[in-house]
């Protein structure tokens, strides 16, 4: 059965986290309809092995899949880096499948002026070498350096943005000798755009901090495109799941898109 333009883009995360990058789709293709899925009753995907999240992964493309998604982007890192070829085979050429890894790590190559490179994530993310691995593998002139930052996540799926205790925790983390001497920082979790300013507020407004939502969103523009599948007009509304009801998820989705959202709970078998 072949793709249309009028089916809804699929995106999936552990849980709020991608909603970052659901937004800046958004915000560049306001004519998609988009299917959300956070995972919320499995986050953070972080400290689970590979395996555990590969089977997640697959359990929601396939839910996506019977949504009558004709693309589907894993809005994840630690998905990205555990899940992304299982993925791409298990679908078997059905639809395009997208990462958030390799958009950022080719936009970082090809900018002279990075130089020396940190990046953070979730212990998924940076155990895997993958941000280093494919940045040296484009420019192998690049020095990259990671520190994983594992309370992040959790520190802002409980709200707690903008106050002492995330001041104190990005300070620790940011401090540490990993990262020093660093000229650009690598958000490498769709979850720490939420706390972006206060990043680069601790770096006096100084180091370049990459949140890759916006060059994620423009990749997917680029894969419909190829694929002919922009779609002109919104068939339907936006349509959020979780696999445990949140209320703060709820709000964010709500903040992100400007607008008041169904947030329906669905345990995928």
């Amino acid at each position: 059965m072949s793709l249309t333009t009028t089916q809804p883009v699929g995106i999936f995360d552990s849980g709020a986290g991608g909603l970052t990058v659901a937004a800046a789709v958004r915000n560049l293709l306001p004519e998609e309809q988009i299917i959300y899925f956070g995972d919320t009753a499995h986050l953070p995907y972080g400290d689970k092995s590979a395996e555990t999240v590969r089977r997640y992964s697959l359990r929601i493309a396939d839910f996506l899949l019977s949504k009558n998604c004709k693309v589907i982007l894993i809005a994840c890192n630690t998905a990205s880096a555990a899940a992304f070829d299982a993925v791409v085979e298990h679908v078997n050429g059905k639809v395009p499948v997208i990462n958030v890894i390799d958009p950022a790590t080719e936009y970082v190559a090809a900018n002279p002026k990075l130089k020396h490179v940190g990046v953070i994530g979730t212990k998924g993310t940076i155990g895997s070498g993958m941000y280093p691995q494919k940045i040296n593998d484009l420019s192998p002139d690049k020095h990259v350096v990671s520190l994983a930052t594992p309370l992040l996540v959790p520190m802002i799926e409980e709200g707690f943005i903008f106050d002492d205790i995330s001041n104190a925790v990005v300070k620790k983390y940011l401090e540490s000798h990993e990262l020093k001497g660093i000229d650009s920082l690598i958000l490498g979790c769709t979850h720490y755009p939420i706390i972006k300013n206060q990043i680069r507020k601790f770096y006096d407004f100084e180091t370049v901090v990459i949140d890759s939502s916006q060059v994620v969103a423009q990749k997917l523009k680029e894969t419909l495109a190829n694929h002919n599948l922009l779609s002109t007009k919104r068939s339907g509304e936006h349509q959020f799941f979780v696999s445990d009801y949140s209320t703060y998820f709820k709000k964010l989705a709500e903040m992100f898109f400007e607008e008041e959202i169904d947030l329906q709970k669905v345990t995928l078998e």
